[in-house]
Formats: structure tokens, C-alpha cells, sequence
């Protein structure tokens, strides 16, 4: 490759200080972007909310558009949370303070920026070069300024970025794919339960603190007396499941943080169990799975919550579906601002929640229904990956100076394979839908 190899900071302005939109009066109207309004699986802004610059000149990361978003916290940066910033309105957004705003000069397209950051050798190194404490880790500005970028002429930039686009757009064509697929188990809840807001089909209203396990001490609210110190970890021993183990309507991943036994045994109050409910007390708010058997010993961390529930009494699987699918049920457990970037969860009010509770046959009738599903979702998420693999080799190629006319006319054929197969996907997910549609 014989493109120039410079600092990131000299083709973007990092967090840009200039102000100009100070002069404007309070009633313009601008784009304010929370951190949950950003889709991890897009990579775009999917939930933009419109305000009076008066309620957000102070307190929030200003930007314009072409700006590019990226997540500085864990696990939000991690799970690829970033966005070109687009259609703003007046040109002008305000959003969390958890974003580094780059702003590209005139050497360099947005979108080339934009593909660079998302990168996943460029997300892993930026993890490692997060500075606080565990859980609300931060990436520092100095490693985005420090980042080598390959700086190709314009034409060149634009040839790629054609390229990525293309590529990108199957990503986009799953997540269509997935926002199907997610609103068949919700559907399937109201028909089989109705709306538990409403509760109209009269099931008893019980505390969620009365459906805890007493053969267990239930639930572990808070965060450890004395939380896990760096030095603490190690490379092996004891899984520690943390934020980014969480995923939404998938069962517990294997953990990257680890304790040693010793340790383990000091904290083994705080250790999960198969059918514990495990939920995210900060971050991402509320995103929550049913742990599955594993091998060994594990536990959460303080950025966690399990909930051991009475079996007998309650499906773990319709407890989670129902805060899930829900979301006023979650919102009600924020304790902190709209910003969204870092909020807590409230766990008095968790225990204190009222929710219906039907019949234990009907609850296990949908565990049923919900595997079903379940297993026939198994093919999505092996597209998905495969999809991830390709889209992470396309940035390597272009950004190594590989992405070339003759690189592409001999992978266009794997591009067009792969678009097929998506398409096949989506016809997959239709019928799925069709056949859930008809029991509803």
C-alpha cells in the first residue's frame, strides 16, 4: 500500500470546541440523540428526538451534520454503537456525553471515517486502551488522536466507501430480517396473556419480591459491598458475567472476565444458577436473559442483578418476556436522567413491581411456544455471523489498500451469494411470521 499513514487527528477535528451555535436563540429546534436512539446493529441513528436548543446548550455533546458518533463506554462501544450524523435538524444535534464527535476536514469523506471506526480491530484496541474503573470504562481521546489512519486520495476514498456500501447494505437487510423476527414472541405474549398493563384477562397481580426462590436468597439488587478491583482478575479461573455477556432474547455467553477460586469463594453469594434471570442494572437498562447450565461455577458482576425465582410459581422465560417486550415496565425502573448514556436501575422499585401472573400451565405452554420459535431463529444467527465475517473482511481489505476493482470483481460473486442468501432469510422470517400470524 502507498497511501500516506497519518494520525487520526490529522483528518478529524476530535471533539470539536467551536461554539458557533451559541448566538442562536433557545426556541431552535435541533436533533437530540440519546445514546439508545444509536442501533449497535446498524450503526445509525434510528430514534432521533427533536428539542429546543435551550434545554440542550448545556449538559450535552454538541455536533453537526456529516459528524461521525462513537461510543466511548463499555459496553456501548463494544457492541459497535456509532453513527454518521444525518438530516439534522438546522444542521445542528445535541446527544450523550458518552460520544467523542469526529469531524472530518476536507482530505477526507465522512463516510470513510465513518466505515474506518467500525472496524473491529479498531474497536478491540480502543478496549484496551480504556481508562476507569470496571464497568464504566472509557475510551481516552488521546487514542482516537494517536490511531494511525491510511489516507488514500478522495477518488480513491469514494471508490471504497461505494464499495462498503454495498456491503453495508446487508447488514441493513438483516436487521430488517431481525426487526421481524422480534415482534413475533411479543405478539404471541398479548394473544396468550394480553397486555399486562391492562391485564385484561384478569390474571392475579402479585410483587415481584413474592415470586422470589426462598430456598435461595433470591436476589442479589445491588453491587458487591466492595467491588472487584482491577488487579483482581485473571486470565483464567472463575466467570465473572458482566454487561456485555447480556443479550437481549439470547441466554448467557461465556464470560471474558475471570476470578480465582479463592476469590470465588468469598463471593459465592453472588453466583448464577441454570433459571436464574440475570438483568442489567446499568448501561443498556433492563436487558436481561434466562442462564442457561454451564460447565462451571460462575458469577455476576456489579453491574448486574440475578433473580432467583420460584420455579413453581413462575416461568423465568415469561417473567423476562414480560420487562422485555414491555418497555414502560423497564422505564419504570430508571433512576437517573433521559440521557441514556449511563443510567441505574432502581431496584427497590424492581421488588415493588405488581405484574399479572397466569395460570403456570399457560406460562409453560409459551416456554414451549417461545423455544419453538427459538430453534427456528437458529438459522438467523448463523446467517448473521457469517454476515459479520464479511462485512469485517471487506473493511480489512479496504483499509489495507486490497479493495481494489480487481479485488472486487473477483468477490463480487461471495457479495452477490451472500445478498441471495439474505433474501432467502427474509422469506424464512415471513413465513415464520405468517405461521405465528395465523395461531394469533
Amino acid at each position: 500500500m502507498k497511501w500516506p499513514i497519518v494520525p487520526l487527528s490529522i483528518a478529524v477535528n476530535i471533539n470539536p470546541r467551536n461554539r458557533e451555535w451559541t448566538s442562536l436563540p433557545d426556541e431552535t429546534e435541533v436533533t437530540f440523540v440519546s445514546m439508545s436512539a444509536v442501533s449497535e446493529k446498524t450503526a445509525s441513528i434510528v430514534f432521533p428526538e427533536i428539542r429546543t436548543l435551550g434545554k440542550v446548550r448545556r449538559g450535552y455533546t454538541p455536533f453537526q451534520e456529516n459528524d461521525i458518533l462513537f461510543a466511548k463506554i463499555t459496553p456501548c462501544m463494544e457492541n459497535g454503537k456509532a453513527a454518521l450524523a444525518k438530516n439534522l435538524v438546522n444542521n445542528l444535534g445535541f446527544g450523550s456525553t458518552e460520544f467523542h464527535v469526529l469531524r472530518p476536514n476536507k482530505s477526507v469523506l465522512p463516510e470513510y471515517i465513518y466505515y474506518f471506526i467500525r472496524q473491529q480491530n479498531f474497536r478491540n484496541l480502543a478496549k484496551q486502551n480504556m481508562c476507569g474503573g470496571v464497568g464504566q470504562q472509557r475510551v481516552p481521546e488521546d487514542f482516537i488522536k494517536t490511531y494511525y489512519l491510511p489516507l488514500p486520495a478522495l477518488s480513491e476514498q469514494r471508490r471504497i466507501v461505494e464499495i462498503l456500501d454495498q456491503a453495508d447494505a446487508l447488514r441493513r437487510m438483516r436487521a430488517e430480517a431481525d426487526a421481524k423476527a422480534e415482534r413475533i414472541l411479543p405478539a404471541l405474549f398479548i394473544k396468550m396473556f394480553g397486555d399486562p398493563a391492562t391485564n385484561p384477562m384478569g390474571w392475579d397481580v402479585i410483587l415481584v419480591e413474592k415470586l422470589f426462590s426462598k430456598e435461595r436468597s433470591g436476589t442479589k439488587c445491588g453491587p458487591f459491598r466492595s467491588a472487584l478491583k482491577k488487579h483482581e482478575y485473571v486470565n483464567n479461573g472463575v466467570p465473572v458475567w458482566g454487561i456485555d455477556n447480556i443479550k437481549p432474547n439470547q441466554f448467557l455467553e461465556s464470560g471474558s472476565l475471570f476470578i480465582t477460586p479463592t476469590k470465588y469463594e468469598e463471593l459465592k453469594s453472588y453466583s448464577v444458577e441454570p433459571g436464574d434471570v440475570i438483568i442489567s442494572r446499568a448501561g443498556t437498562v433492563g436487558r436481561m436473559c434466562v442462564a442457561q447450565p454451564q460447565q462451571s461455577p460462575s458469577i455476576i458482576s456489579t453491574n448486574l442483578i440475578r433473580l432467583t425465582l420460584d420455579k413453581k410459581h413462575i416461568s423465568p422465560e415469561y417473567f423476562t418476556s414480560l420487562l422485555s417486550y414491555f418497555p414502560a415496565s423497564v422505564n419504570q425502573l430508571r433512576a437517573s436522567g433521559d440521557d441514556g448514556a449511563y443510567s441505574f436501575m432502581n431496584t427497590t422499585i424492581l421488588k415493588s413491581l405488581k405484574i399479572p401472573l397466569p395460570p403456570f400451565e399457560l406460562q409453560n405452554e409459551y416456554t414451549l411456544r417461545m423455544s419453538e420459535i427459538r430453534r427456528l431463529n437458529a438459522k438467523q444467527i448463523e446467517s448473521q455471523a457469517r454476515l459479520n465475517h464479511l462485512f469485517q473482511s471487506f473493511l480489512y481489505q479496504a483499509f489495507s489498500g486490497e479493495l481494489t476493482a480487481k479485488w472486487r470483481e473477483a468477490h463480487m460473486k461471495e457479495l452477490l451469494a451472500e445478498m441471495e442468501e439474505q433474501v432467502k432469510v427474509l422469506n424464512l422470517v415471513d413465513k415464520q411470521d405468517k405461521q405465528q400470524l395465523s395461531f394469533l
